[in-house]
């Protein structure tokens, strides 16, 4: 039987993680926490992207070893990953020994779609990508994500005949075999689809050193693509072992940055070998700041253990995940994030701190008879349509109506007259609460938690401190 496969896209680990890495582990964690409340056994791969010019380039200008440099970075990733709160079950290295030695097989196996040939052509260094003259052209000579000129470069590499396998990518996309998300992505894509040119996947090695060896030819290198998106099947043991028990995945979560080379060159690679192509490939907008990109010449870059350090752990799942879209550009501004904070902490802290006095002031000692939760048609389909943001809103309606019942029925006033009564509107209010909380595990697994140890304690106590303090 299949057990569900997540994948993310592994970063470079050149730089600190962004928001980007950000939003790309919390959809795949929501997307778990939402497949496990169903029953399902999930995999969830997370990963660093590890060769390159880019690692070798910043690695000599710290003085260190490349490979020390790429162990510091991909822990630093690791703990990055961990602080939000993200379990996932398998991390991926590139420099792995498993993942170089399995990468040349798939090699291998690909030999038929493979050839070599001079190119001479354009080349951002940053994006580690060739592109057409008319790109160059478009982008008037300059890297549109890294705001560098590309380079004209001539060199001898080995190359991925695209052209094998368009018809069959153009048409797993067009008949949803091979779903991207969102839909006017997908419009995007077969429109570049068209003019997708063979692609590069070696660098000589006098040009790139840290990489893989080509198979039988020592001269040559891996070129990144090959190198990293192999890596959603080699942590899975491809090709030494039958990987059918997860794969194809269930969904792959990458930024719109890098969709092209997740619905051409990664499709390729697959059809190559024989494997099935996965089943959604969703791709989340860029975090904005003040409604600008990120940038370090403009100087507005917002690095995420910044917004971490501010309030804590479920704030910044509350704003990113109910705040944000899973799949458009999102603005963050400090001031939206002040107000997402006092939204949570009078929305939902508030509730707690109540009724949780309510409940001990009134005596109720009631454990939750746990119900098993049913997801509402409405909230399956936005979850499974990849509206999170909206899921979210669903669950929120329901702490809404919980405060509007707290107030229109009043138990403190009842208890005054019927403490019979008032108790047993006080243990109706704590069921729905736990049973909303079912729901608030899959996005705020920590206030979850919490919410639950409170209300089936065979005391109910008020938090000691508001969950959300105000400041």
């Amino acid at each position: 039987m299949k057990e569900s496969y997540i994948t993310t896209a592994i970063p470079y680990v050149n730089g600190n993680p962004h928001l980007g890495h950000a939003m790309d582990y919390l959809l795949a964690d929501t997307l778990r926490r939402y497949m496990m409340s169903q029953g399902k056994t999930v995999r969830l791969q997370v990963g660093t992207d590890e060769h390159g010019n880019k690692i070798f380039k910043k690695a000599a200008e710290l003085g260190i070893s490349t490979q020390d440099f790429v162990d510091q970075n991909s822990q630093h990733f690791q703990d990055f990953i961990h602080s939000l709160g993200v379990e996932y079950t398998d991390f991926v290295r590139t420099t792995d020994a498993d993942h170089m030695r399995r990468c040349q097989e798939i090699w291998r196996r690909l030999s038929d779609h493979i050839y070599k040939n001079s190119y001479e052509g354009w080349y951002c260094e940053g994006c580690e990508s060739f592109v057409t003259d008319k790109e160059h052209d478009e982008n008037s000579g300059i890297c549109p994500d890294h705001k560098k000129p590309y380079v004209k470069l001539s060199e001898e590499n080995y190359y991925l005949r695209i052209s094998d396998f368009k018809d069959q990518i153009r048409t797993a996309i067009e008949s949803d075999e091979f779903k991207i998300t969102p839909s006017f992505r997908k419009k995007e894509f077969l429109n570049l689809l068209k003019d997708m040119p063979d692609v590069s996947i070696s660098r000589p090695k006098d040009q790139v050193s840290w990489g893989i060896p080509v198979p039988d030819d020592d001269s040559q290198v891996m070129y990144v693509w090959i190198d990293a998106l192999s890596n959603y099947i080699t942590v899975l043991g491809y090709p030494d072992r039958d990987i059918s028990d997860f794969w194809p995945a269930d969904v792959q979560i990458v930024g719109k940055d890098i969709l092209r080379f997740h619905a051409g060159i990664w499709p390729a690679m697959l059809l190559g070998l024989g494997l099935p192509l996965p089943h959604n490939l969703v791709a989340h907008g860029f975090i904005t700041v003040n409604g600008e990109k990120m940038s370090k010449s403009i100087g507005n870059v917002i690095a995420p253990e910044e917004i971490l350090a501010k309030h804590g752990l479920t704030p910044f799942r509350y704003y990113f995940l109910r705040h944000a879209s899973p799949v458009d550009d999102a603005d963050f501004t400090w001031d939206k994030y002040e107000a997402s904070y006092n939204e949570l902490a009078n929305d939902l802290g508030n509730l707690v701190q109540r009724l949780a006095t309510l409940c001990k002031k009134n005596g109720i000692t009631h454990v939750y008879a746990k119900r098993d939760a049913y997801h509402t048609g409405k909230f399956d389909q936005r979850m499974q349509n990849f509206e999170f943001n909206v899921a979210f809103d669903l669950v929120w309606s329901d702490i809404m109506e919980l405060n509007k019942r707290i107030d229109s029925e009043k138990p403190w006033a009842v208890a005054k007259e019927d403490l019979a009564k008032a108790q047993v509107i006080l243990s109706n209010l704590v069921d729905d609460l736990l049973y909303a909380n079912t729901y608030l595990k899959i996005f705020l697994p920590d206030a979850a938690a919490q919410i639950e140890s409170i209300f089936t304690a065979d005391q109910i106590e008020p938090p000691a401190t508001p969950m959300f303090p105000k400041h």
